[in-house]
């Protein structure tokens, strides 16, 4: 029995241990639900660490893929508005060049796409380079060369390349300077376009044509665009020149010289490849291949011509065999030391089975019994 203060009913063991058990159980209880609450508070701060990293993988590998296209699609928007604008302004400005010298006029690029842009209709003159070539047999190549430049100089022409017999060229000799000897060779002639039929038919009279062709190359589009580069340039230079008059500065001064050498020079190289292709379209190369007319081989008619006809083939042979010979001479020393190894392996082993028998008949003999006399 448990004492109790005074005041207070006493309590028996069993309500001690009622009350104790359920004290303890809900302490238990509310240790399980502190647990719990924790396990779920960690379960959801981890699924938020995760969906946050899934999301910001997501959000890398979208700007990854995506913002290459977005940036290109800005730019091609952007150069294309730029192109569009007016790229040259003539009205006089007071302020610093710094920048503006570089992005005056458009690059040769953009000029040449600006102009592609609009092909010239097909009512329009087209720039056309037309090219002949012919393989033309001849008695003597020399006197079909001269005829040849004869022929371009009558129909307003000229030649522009040719070589006859050896590449070596003329040879210096006690007796002065010989040609090279004559022999197959070639010749470009340059005519003016409209007479290169002409040309072409004429190479029959030079001698036998083999072969003959006519090639067109429409150029229209190069030429137009290279107008048009021709045409931004200039302009470019011009306002270049305008705005080094009114620099304020050196560094502006030395901004706008260094964009004006570039402007020239892109000028002058857009000039020189529309002056090739004008040359190549007014005037017209023929490349013309002269080769002599092989000569007739004689046939044995004779007994003298068959002998010789026979030596020759019997002197043919004897290289041929000698060459042969030559060719098998080292293989027959390799086959012939790799016999004398394998004959003199066969005769060693010979020899020792040979001394290997004589010893043992000879040992046999040894051990074997005198044979006892006979009694009468």
């Amino acid at each position: 029995m448990t004492t109790t203060p005074t005041g207070l009913p006493p309590l028996s063991d069993d309500t001690v241990d009622r009350i104790e058990e359920a004290v303890f159980a809900q302490i238990a209880e509310e240790r399980d639900t502190e647990r719990a609450h924790t396990a779920l508070t960690r379960r959801r701060a981890r699924r938020r660490g995760w969906l946050t990293a899934g999301g910001v993988a997501a959000a890398f590998a979208v700007g990854v893929l995506v913002t290459p296209a977005i940036l290109n699609a800005t730019g091609a928007a952007s150069s294309g508005s730029s192109a569009a604008s007016a790229p040259y302004d003539t009205t006089p400005r007071p302020q610093s060049l710094s920048g503006v010298a570089k992005d005056m006029a458009p690059s040769s690029g953009g000029a040449a796409s600006s102009a592609g842009g609009s092909a010239p209709s097909t009512n329009e003159a087209r720039d056309v380079i037309r090219t002949g070539s012919a393989t033309v047999q001849v008695d003597d190549v020399r006197k079909a060369a001269d005829a040849l430049a004869a022929l371009a100089k009558k129909h307003g022409g000229f030649v522009e390349s040719q070589q006859i017999g050896s590449a070596q060229g003329p040879v210096a000799t006690d007796g002065g300077i010989v040609p090279p000897p004559s022999g197959d060779g070639w010749v470009t002639l340059r005519v003016p376009v409209a007479d290169l039929d002409a040309v072409m038919d004429a190479l029959r009279e030079q001698g036998t044509v083999l072969a003959t062709s006519i090639g067109t190359n429409d150029v229209t589009t190069a030429t137009t665009d290279l107008r048009a580069q021709i045409d931004s340039l200039t302009a470019s230079v011009t306002r270049l020149t305008q705005l080094m008059s009114q620099a304020t500065s050196v560094s502006d001064l030395l901004t706008a010289e260094t964009a004006l050498t570039d402007r020239q020079s892109q000028l002058q190289s857009a000039q020189q490849q529309l002056k090739d292709l004008e040359s190549q379209v007014a005037m017209s190369s023929v490349q013309v291949t002269l080769v002599r007319e092989a000569p007739a081989a004689a046939d044995p008619a004779g007994f003298g011509d068959g002998l010789a006809a026979g030596w020759k083939g019997l002197i043919v042979s004897l290289n041929a065999l000698v060459i042969a010979l030559g060719f098998l001479l080292p293989w027959l020393a390799l086959a012939l030391v790799v016999a004398l190894i394998v004959w003199a392996i066969v005769r060693t082993r010979r020899a020792r089975r040979t001394r290997r028998a004589i010893a043992g008949s000879m040992q046999a003999a040894e051990t074997e019994p005198e044979p006892e006399p006979q009694k009468p």
